[in-house]
């Protein structure tokens, strides 16, 4: 039987500090929002109220009030550092982030395992990875520029939901090759209106239209979904591998190697530290 607890402000703040670490992860590429909701132990009362917000409204919003407020602290707090970093360093930016990514795979393996898995969990991984990779490079070969706009804005929005109601989905994955990830961090670090309204109307629109859907997608074909991320992740994080600075200088490599290093190393012990607190 469950119980009811009475407010305790110690869990207050845990819980707002849950938060920020899950706004960190909703907007920090390579860390995904939706694994930390996981984590933390949140992500199914999450899901039940976006699915059902009316009927769920007087019991789930006491208990995700602290966290939405961690949140906010967290993803706006973040959003001006990574503009800076990604505008005056870009090369060791990316490979820092690369090395996140990378060092999330083995934790996002793990957990798209928890059920178990099958060649048809395998398929869904290759065949999203090579669809992601096909599709950057092509519009990388053919030299499709994409110009940032009110309706890019609006799917930045979409994948920034999805970062939340998807596990292991960070929306940093897609709009890092697609040239929208710094624009779109730098109007929410300088709480520019042009790109927040967009993006809030693409985020709103997801969490409406699809929660249900991907809520009963990972009930049903947990395994399939999320090795289907994982291939997303790494056909999308090859494209984004700046190879040519690499080779601008020796001091270069050094820094981006010891970025990737870096990178990696956090996010290992990321995933070590979440197996302790799980």
């Amino acid at each position: 039987m469950s119980q009811h607890n009475p407010f305790s402000p110690v869990r207050f703040l845990v819980k707002i500090l849950q938060g920020s670490l899950i706004g960190l992860g909703a907007v920090l590429p390579g860390i995904s929002g939706g694994v930390l909701c996981v984590i933390f132990g949140i992500y199914q009362t999450i899901m039940e109220f976006l699915a059902d917000p009316l009927h769920t409204f007087k019991t789930h919003v006491p208990k995700l009030l602290p966290i939405g407020i961690g949140g906010a602290i967290g993803f706006l707090g973040i959003a001006n550092l990574l503009s800076v970093l990604l505008e005056k360093y870009p090369a060791p930016s990316v490979c820092l982030f690369i090395g996140l990514i990378t060092g999330m795979l083995p934790s996002l393996f793990e957990e798209a395992g928890e059920k178990g898995r099958d060649g048809k969990s395998y398929t869904a991984m290759y065949i999203a990875m090579i669809a992601v990779f096909s599709l950057l490079a092509a519009l990388q070969i053919f030299s499709v520029e994409i110009t940032p706009s009110f309706l890019w804005y609006v799917f930045c929005g979409f994948c920034l939901a999805l970062s939340v109601i998807m596990p292991g989905m960070s929306f940093s994955t897609l709009l890092m090759p697609l040239g929208l990830y710094e624009p779109f961090v730098a109007g929410i670090g300088h709480m520019d209106f042009a790109i927040l309204l967009p993006g809030g109307i693409g985020c709103l629109a997801t969490i409406i239209l699809l929660s249900k859907a991907v809520n009963t997608l990972f009930s049903r074909h947990y395994s399939v979904a999320f090795h289907g991320i994982i291939g997303i992740v790494i056909g999308a994080t090859i494209m984004i591998i700046p190879f040519k600075s690499f080779t601008q200088s020796l001091q270069a490599f050094i820094l981006n190697t010891l970025c990737l290093l870096i990178g990696g190393i956090a996010s290992l012990g990321l995933g070590k530290f979440n197996k302790k607190f799980q």
